[in-house]
């Protein structure tokens, strides 16, 4: 009997983080990744000069994550000419075409990484991922709003989809699992689907764009035991 299997962890990413106590909770709580959002509809988004001093705070331990909706190359541009990040999430409608064209047009860092959000209703969404398996360097899989939901934004809506519909699935590339993730649920859905890394928003906030860091660190905790 092979003794020797190590297991991996669950890595998980803590977005739209806004102010220093809530950067101190998810590192100290052992976050991999933190999210930054530049989308200015988002109740989470910050400025190219408040993300600077947000990124500042983050040791090079754990990787930097600029969410984008749709951006043009002058946003991206000048994001990226302040703000040290590590990896790219374009969390919008963009095609394989319109990531190909911002890894190869826009003058990235040799470092930085693109993850591309695919959002999830059912089992044909999770088809459009094989399209950006090769373009993207990770892919992220979030609940799909309906068209009838108020209000609803590109991410960060407090939403579940199946999670039975990532069983057994592969793709070439690493994935991570989003939407409606919280302390209580995340343990269940990384059971379920499979994922190796999980992201949270909302549901580590007391209200919307307001993170808690309690709640920060419960979630934490809970991966901690995945």
């Amino acid at each position: 009997m092979n003794t020797s299997s190590k297991i991996v962890p669950v890595a998980a990413k803590i977005c739209g983080l806004k102010d220093p106590v809530a950067i101190d909770a998810a590192v100290r709580g052992g976050a991999s990744y933190v999210g930054l959002v530049f989308y200015p509809r988002s109740p989470r988004a910050v400025t190219p000069a408040r993300a600077r001093e947000l990124a500042a705070l983050v040791p090079p331990a754990v990787k930097k994550v600029g969410l984008f909706v749709d951006p043009d190359d002058a946003l991206l541009e000048t994001v990226l000419a302040q703000v040290p990040l590590d990896m790219i999430q374009l969390h919008g409608g963009e095609s394989p075409g319109r990531v190909a064209e911002i890894r190869a047009r826009i003058t990235l860092p040799a470092k930085l990484a693109i993850l591309k959000a695919i959002k999830v209703a059912n089992r044909a969404d999770l088809d459009l991922a094989n399209d950006y398996d090769e373009i993207a360097d990770m892919l992220l899989f979030d609940a799909k709003a309906p068209t009838d939901m108020a209000d609803a934004l590109p991410g960060g809506n407090g939403l579940v989809f199946d999670w039975n519909l990532l069983t057994g699935r592969q793709w070439r590339r690493p994935w991570m699992l989003s939407g409606g993730l919280d302390a209580g649920n995340v343990a269940q859905a990384v059971r379920i689907s499979g994922a190796r890394a999980v992201d949270v928003s909302t549901g580590v906030e007391s209200a919307p764009g307001v993170k808690d860091p309690v709640a920060i660190k419960a979630f934490l905790d809970a991966v901690k035991t995945l």
